[in-house]
């Protein structure tokens, strides 16, 4: 490492929707992640890290913001971030760093600020401000579309219409097919936004330390993947889901689940395709997941691709990677897909980070808990940048030097908002208000506690119930556990509300404290 040892490169690489539990060096050795293993074995793997929420804008306000979801107030994909909260890409920029952006962030600005005919009101998928925008993916894909067009290929269908199965383009579909797409495991998402960071970085001089952050679409729906990683993986392989004995029996175990089981239409994991996602055999389950192992695949050697680049580049040893996703997938636990709600399996993710500068606990795993808020104040710590006590994170930097903090979590948590603004549906099904349409959990070693705003509550007794499928609320010999939690949510709340200005005080001597300052002053 040169004279730059304050000042780090750092890459924050997030991957949509990647389950903790698919990657090799996690102990689950259906999916092979050489890439992402050679990554933990340079750095600290978090075993039992969880997003904040779900789906996209959410869990991106969390990690972006260091501040829970009842803080940060981003409830819905189009839930504008409030301008007042400082986040990564800011205090980035604060430090010296140019952010420099490749995918997509999913915020909604504040629309305080804007014009009411301002174009960026019309979609949720603006950019984190802060960053410089290098290469834009958002959901239409249109750059990646041109890019295929310049190759030759036929990219007519659009997208989500490029995501199917060649030859099946304009099919209704039956069954799940494992057929590849047009394009090839050189032309995917993952492969032009990968290339296109590896030609900003031949760009960069030596000298002058870079931040960079790769959002990657994948393995998120569609789930379709080229050859190799299409027969990558066989069907019969793979853990048993976590679920009832059918779906049917998933709905009675609450209201919530009945609503969330009743809204999962294969479409929107399929393209064409029609149904409900319930309704799929166990076979046709079996075949998406063999997909999504094969995604998850596919992303890791474009890994391995920004890897060997980093390292041609001689900044391998300069750089800080921190490598996440941003919420997990249920594939085909409790009979569903996609993310939400308030199950386990939707909200572990991965996360690996690697400092070159702290070699101490290289190659360890950490047991502890950890949540998507960590990752701010981590990032400030290993950059040298002032610590923002209001934020609801921790830094993780003790782990990464070998150390055991005394003082940490011992229960994860996270929230799922589930109000429709525009239309609705929750409100009128539920007959509550939005106010009333959110969960909390508080996840410890043993228990798993749910409270809902306006539905009954849910506790899971995880050493016996792993899989979360029954419900102990209830049940009389619980009632004591679920009072405990039910308190343990309060003290949460109470622990981690607003702390902008609590933090301060005005005096004869001007202000005392700390105080979290609007962005722009």
């Amino acid at each position: 490492m040169d004279n730059r040892v304050s000042r780090p490169n750092v890459l924050l690489i997030t991957c949509d929707q990647w389950r903790g539990d698919c990657l090799s060096a996690m102990g689950l050795p259906v999916v092979r992640t050489p890439n992402a293993d050679a990554l933990a074995a340079e750095g600290v793997l978090f075993r039992r890290h969880y997003g904040g929420a779900a789906p996209c804008s959410p869990a991106r306000a969390c990690l972006y913001t260091g501040l829970y979801q009842m803080n940060n107030r981003v409830c819905r994909n189009g839930s504008p971030l409030d301008a007042r909260h400082g986040n990564i890409a800011h205090s980035a920029r604060a430090a010296g760093y140019d952010p420099t952006l490749f995918g997509y962030t999913d915020v909604a600005p504040d629309p305080r600020l804007l014009a009411a005919a301002d174009p960026r009101l019309r979609s949720y998928e603006g950019v984190l401000p802060g960053f410089t925008v290098r290469q834009s993916l958002p959901e239409h894909q249109k750059q990646w579309l041109s890019w295929l067009r310049a190759q030759g290929i036929d990219t007519g269908a659009g997208s989500p219409g490029i995501h199917r199965p060649v030859g099946e383009q304009g099919k209704i579909l039956g069954d799940v097919s494992n057929a590849p797409p047009v394009y090839s495991k050189d032309q995917t998402p993952t492969a032009f936004l990968a290339g296109e960071f590896i030609r900003w970085l031949g760009e960069q001089e030596q000298a002058a330390p870079w931040f960079a952050h790769i959002s990657f679409i994948s393995p998120h729906p569609p789930f379709i993947v080229p050859e190799p990683y299409n027969t990558m993986y066989d069907p019969a392989d793979g853990p048993a889901f976590r679920r009832a004995a059918n779906w049917q029996a998933e709905a009675l175990s609450h209201p919530y689940l009945a609503y969330d089981l009743g809204r999962q239409k294969r479409t929107k994991f399929v393209p064409g395709m029609e149904g409900d996602v319930p309704d799929w055999s166990e076979e046709n389950f079996r075949r998406i997941r063999a997909i999504y192992y094969g995604m998850i695949s596919e992303l890791d050697a474009q890994l391995g691709r920004v890897w060997q680049a980093l390292k041609a580049a001689g900044a391998w040893d300069d750089t800080v990677i921190v490598l996440t996703s941003d919420h997990a997938e249920m594939m085909g636990d409790h009979f569903m897909l996609g993310k939400g709600g308030f199950f386990d399996t939707s909200y572990h993710i991965p996360l690996i980070v690697r400092d070159p500068r702290r070699r101490a606990a290289a190659g360890a795993a950490v047991d502890r808990f950890t949540e998507a808020v960590d990752i701010f104040p981590t990032l400030l710590d290993l950059i040298g940048a002032a610590p923002e006590p209001h934020l609801d994170g921790t830094s993780l930097a003790p782990w990464l030097d070998g150390g055991r903090p005394g003082d940490w979590r011992d229960a994860a948590h996270w929230e799922f908002d589930f109000r429709s603004v525009v239309e609705g549906e929750a409100e009128r099904h539920f007959g509550i208000g939005s106010r009333d349409c959110n969960l909390a959990v508080i996840r410890a070693e043993d228990f798993k506690y749910v409270h809902f705003g306006g539905l009954p509550p849910l506790l899971f007794d995880l050493a016996k119930d792993p899989g979360e499928i029954n419900n102990v609320a209830n049940d009389p010999a619980c009632l004591p556990v679920r009072l405990e939690f039910a308190e343990k949510m309060l003290a949460w709340r109470a622990r981690h509300l607003d702390q902008s200005l609590a933090l301060a005080e005005l005096t004869e001597d001007g202000v005392v404290g700390q105080v979290a300052k609007a962005i722009g002053q």
